[in-house]
């Protein structure tokens, strides 16, 4: 699988190859290629908003391009959002990339977290992996 990533203001991406590659493999997304963008809140809004026709920031948006030409997908993720949640639930910004990662492989896996039944799922998918995969306890 090839990963590329953009990382315009160096931050600590060391830990995404390993993670992207495990999850590829382990909820067998078969994906041969995943672009990894790391933007501000703005540009993450700005796709909210003229592809998803959401109007509020999020720290991640997966989309998933897998057809029968081609195992591809794109994730976009707000680094002003990573370090914020990272404040607000007292992780490393490492850590909270690293679940939020793991957020955006399980939507390409199909699970969804707009009820509050999928989000508690979702909830419980993003710890158990963090756990178990990267010995991250999450609060």
């Amino acid at each position: 699988m090839e990963i590329f990533s953009d990382n315009p203001n160096n931050f600590p991406l060391h830990i995404i190859d390993p993670i992207i590659r495990q999850m590829n493999e382990l909820l067998k997304l078969d994906l041969d290629t995943i672009n990894m963008h790391y933007l501000s809140d703005n540009e993450v809004l700005s796709i909210n908003i003229n592809y998803l026709n959401h109007d509020y920031y999020t720290d991640i948006i997966t989309f998933d391009l897998r057809d029968e030409f081609s195992q591809e997908a794109e994730i976009y993720i707000s680094l002003e959002r990573i370090k914020e949640n990272a404040l607000k639930y007292k992780v490393t910004d490492e850590e909270e990339l690293a679940r939020i990662c793991i957020h955006g492989l399980l939507h390409l896996s199909g699970i969804g977290d707009k009820t509050e039944k999928d989000k508690k799922i979702m909830t419980q998918l993003e710890k158990k992996y963090l756990t178990e995969l990267f010995h991250v306890k999450p609060k």
